[in-house]
């Protein structure tokens, strides 16, 4: 489980499983509308009660917060005095839950730009101690999005097994109202599931990219086509929530102890990359040491990976599994729940998309389900200039 330490004043706070949702969805990556509630929880091991701030941060599309006086919403950027409350004494790994919603009923959190926003758990007496941080996206669409799907295959290239082929092309069809200037809706992104940071984007600017295009009608009607979106094959799921089979400390992920590729193997029911945690208030919903493991049944060129909703899916060198010449296998501290994982390989550097292969151990099916997330940015020149979301759509495939 993604974690993170920080050793004040000689003690140690663990900040463990933290949950980013909003109040209408808690299994998809969070949008926050008119319409709902930004819910952030977690748990935190510690010897005393610890204080924290949350400090939210308006971002550019790469994520990145903006270094501007305009966007630092001073007054309504920090969330204090949060709710808490302290674990049953049979959790092991942590002694206190924290829980909140924002906006908040007071109004002392606000979020008024629409785009990516980042929030950071910090210590209120020095906010450069940051305890654990996560993505969010406001969204307040200015203009409709009207999406089509449609099955195809990727034609850049020959790809074996031709499998991997499999795509679906996502056109983005979108008016541009004549108060705004038309030129300046310069691109349409597009993430699968919770993979913000391996996002499909369309650039009207960009170099020419065989599976990207760009369309634009002389007035105000553009069109974004990616042909390069591929299903996978839905995600595994590890599910501890049967307080009978999982009651050791440690356990396999899988009782027949290891798995293998599923390249041809149908999609099976999933959270499209999210998870579902036990009641923290229930004395059951403690720690376990889960041990992953696959034999891989192909030849791997690389290394292999876990990858999942417990990391907020991000490929890192500390989820890296080790390899015995026979077994892939990495052991993860986790809360009692049901989380969505896969394995991918990297041939290189993990921080290099391009060095990733999401599917050679998964599967590449249309009929996989999937939350495909389409936003489009207007690149704003008010305030020193700054990425505006003005569009957004969510489409769920099953």
């Amino acid at each position: 489980m993604l974690s993170l330490t920080v050793n004040l004043f000689s003690q140690e706070i663990i900040i463990r499983s933290l949950q980013v949702y909003t109040s209408d969805d808690e299994k998809s990556f969070p949008v926050l509308t008119s319409k709902n509630q930004l819910v952030i929880e977690f748990d935190v091991q510690s010897q005393t009660l610890p204080v924290f701030n949350i400090v939210f941060r308006f971002c550019d599309r790469n994520w990145k917060p903006v270094d501007n006086i305009f966007f630092n919403n001073y007054g309504k950027n920090i969330a204090y005095f949060l709710d808490h409350f302290s674990l049953p004494v049979t959790v092991e790994e942590a002694e206190y839950h924290f829980i909140n919603r924002f906006p908040d009923k007071a109004g002392y959190v606000s979020f008024p730009f629409s785009g990516k926003w980042r929030f950071y758990v910090v210590d209120p007496q020095d906010t450069t101690k940051v305890f654990a941080q996560g993505k969010f996206i406001v969204a307040n669409p200015e203009v409709t999005l009207n999406v089509d799907l449609k099955k195809e295959t990727i034609e850049d290239k020959a790809y074996y097994p031709p499998e991997l082929a499999r795509s679906l092309w996502v056109t983005v069809k979108t008016t541009i109202p004549d108060d705004l200037f038309n030129h300046f809706v310069d691109e349409a992104e597009i993430i699968r599931n919770h993979l913000v940071d391996y996002p499909i984007r369309i650039n009207r600017n960009g170099q020419f990219d065989f599976n990207r295009k760009f369309e634009w009608d002389g007035s105000n009607n553009l069109t974004f086509i990616a042909k390069d979106f591929r299903p996978g094959n839905g995600y595994r799921q590890v599910n501890l929530m049967n307080t009978n089979t999982y009651s050791a400390k440690n356990v396999l992920a899988r009782f027949e102890g290891f798995e293998t590729d599923r390249f041809y193997k149908n999609p099976l029911p999933d959270f499209n990359g999210g998870m579902i945690l036990y009641n923290y208030k229930d004395p059951y919903a403690t720690y376990m040491n889960v041990k992953f493991s696959i034999k891989p049944s192909v030849k791997i060129y690389g290394d292999v990976y876990l990858v999942g909703a417990f990391n907020e899916w991000k490929v890192s060198t500390d989820y890296k599994m080790d390899f015995d010449g026979e077994l892939y296998t990495k052991t993860v501290l986790l809360k009692r729940g049901i989380y969505d994982y896969q394995y991918v390989v990297v041939n290189g550097d993990p921080d290099v998309p391009d060095a990733i292969d999401w599917y050679i151990l998964e599967g590449n099916n249309w009929e996989a389900p999937n939350t495909i997330n389409v936003l489009l940015y207007y690149r704003d020149q008010n305030y020193g200039g700054y990425d505006r979301l003005i569009g957004f759509s969510r489409i769920k495939t099953k």
